[in-house]
């Protein structure tokens, strides 16, 4: 195992435990990834010490270099530090138990074995001795090597204990089988589908950093289906569980929205890391069930459901203590656009159309596009195709007019204050209408978006609605 211990900063600790006579062990994730041949994406190194981890974190930081800050969590026993791009933390090993109403255990020193046993999965108890005398021998009293090589995921203990003691490691089966591509051992999965409902005493705080992982997995539609067959989906966002289900009339039938959008979330996922933009994909239908509607001549229709989905977002993300600002803002903006350069690839692309959806979609345009081409889910790849090829021409239509006329983002030649000073008004209601019919006339190409033009409209509008300048004032 010392492949895994390579790293010059594994012989400082070394040296460190082993001066102080104390055993200590590299333990968890790092151990995990190495062994699966990947790079821990977090950079994290957990060590567990028998005995005070806050000393030995105290002592490790000095012998690295003297100006590293030791950051100490006395209430939980440990202590961590960084150092170039690793972040070390050191904990006693202990024993765990828990009241049943919280999270929070009551802690008491233990053995190796103790802290293995408190662990969520047998692939995170597996564990490196860091001494000189026994550096790199492995520890694996619960069979985690062997679950690594089956791609189990699999809890040390009785897993009804496991998850009732901690249920976010209900959500963490779930990430790391979606992760890693494992399957969650049958008696888990079943021990996770009882124990759903204590979901709820777990922070929304807890459970959005799980499911924003999963969403940045190569393929999050296998996270979603898991907490959907689990349970735990109607309860973290019953607005996407409520999306399942197909319904059928007079032999007419609409598709799975639930799946529709996780396979929309798999293509975006295969683009873009952008975790907004595969939000943004997840939620682009959410107000399908509210808005969902049959008539017999032309069957099912969602009409209203991206204005209706847009309104919807602000909760969700409230409620999963999401971020309410411009991150929020952005999901928000693609969902209630996301229709329109379909409508735009299926009829005569205008002029006017295009300078509308630049202006609305802003440096975002790219992303609705994407967005777009992700959410073509059909089977039929004769439609498929024809979709995106029209798709390409909505986007060399895009470049043109864009090149001509540069409504990207563009404020109105002539602002409210020229509008003011011309006619000697104060700030009111004609002058939003003057700038609304210039942003308007510009949209529709009636005129180029230039100050000339632009001051010559807000003189003709500013004479209909009785307005004279001060320059021909009496």
């Amino acid at each position: 195992m010392n492949i895994c211990l390579n790293d010059k900063i594994f012989g400082i600790l070394s040296s460190v435990v082993t001066s102080e006579n104390v055993q200590a062990y590299v333990i968890g994730g790092w151990v995990r990834d190495c062994l699966l041949k990947r790079e821990h994406p977090d950079k994290d190194i957990d060590i567990v010490v028998i005995g005070s981890g806050i000393d030995i974190a105290k002592k490790a930081a000095r012998a690295i270099h003297s100006g590293i800050k030791v950051s100490v969590f006395k209430n939980f026993g440990t202590a961590m530090f960084r150092n170039n791009d690793y972040e070390i933390e050191f904990v006693g090993a202990r024993k765990e138990s828990y009241d049943r109403n919280s999270r929070k255990p009551f802690v008491e020193e233990g053995t190796l074995e103790d802290d293995q046993r408190r662990r969520d999965f047998t692939i995170n108890t597996l564990a490196i001795s860091l001494n000189k005398e026994t550096f790199g021998e492995f520890l694996d009293p619960f069979g985690g090597i062997d679950d690594l090589k089956k791609k189990i995921i699999r809890t040390p203990l009785d897993p009804d204990k496991t998850f009732s003691d901690d249920p976010l490691r209900m959500m963490r089966a779930i990430r790391f089988s979606c992760q890693l591509n494992f399957t969650i051992e049958n008696i888990t999965f079943i021990s996770i589908k009882k124990n759903a409902e204590r979901i709820k005493i777990v922070s929304a705080e807890r459970i959005i950093t799980e499911l924003n992982k999963i969403i940045m997995c190569a393929h999050p539609s296998k996270g979603f289906i898991l907490l959907e067959q689990t349970g735990l989906l109607k309860i973290i966002i019953p607005e996407l569980d409520n999306l399942k289900g197909v319904e059928t009339k007079e032999g007419k039938a609409h598709k799975d929205n639930f799946h529709h959008s996780i396979k929309v979330l798999d293509n975006i996922s295969k683009i873009s890391d952008n975790l907004w933009l595969r939000w943004a994909a997840l939620l682009h239908d959410i107000a399908k069930p509210v808005t969902k509607k049959y008539q017999p001549d032309t069957g099912w229709s969602f009409h209203g459901h991206e204005f209706i989905g847009s309104k919807m977002v602000p909760e969700i993300f409230r409620k999963l203590k999401l971020p309410l600002n411009e991150k929020m803002k952005y999901v928000q903006k693609i969902v209630e656009l996301h229709l329109r350069p379909i409508a735009l690839s299926q009829d005569l692309v205008t002029d006017s159309a295009i300078r509308r959806l630049l202006f609305e979609a802003g440096d975002d345009i790219d992303d609705l596009m994407m967005l777009c081409e992700a959410d073509i889910t059909s089977k039929n790849e004769a439609k498929k195709a024809k979709h995106l090829e029209n798709f390409k021409l909505v986007r060399t239509k895009l470049r043109e007019i864009e090149e001509k006329d540069a409504v990207r983002n563009f404020q109105p030649p002539v602002d409210g204050s020229e509008i003011i000073l011309t006619f000697g008004i104060k700030p009111g209601k004609e002058v939003g209408i003057i700038k609304n019919a210039i942003r308007e006339a510009i949209l529709d190409g009636i005129i180029p978006n230039e100050h000339e033009a632009a001051r010559k409209l807000m003189l003709e509008k500013g004479v209909l609605l009785g307005l004279t300048p001060v320059d021909q004032a009496p």
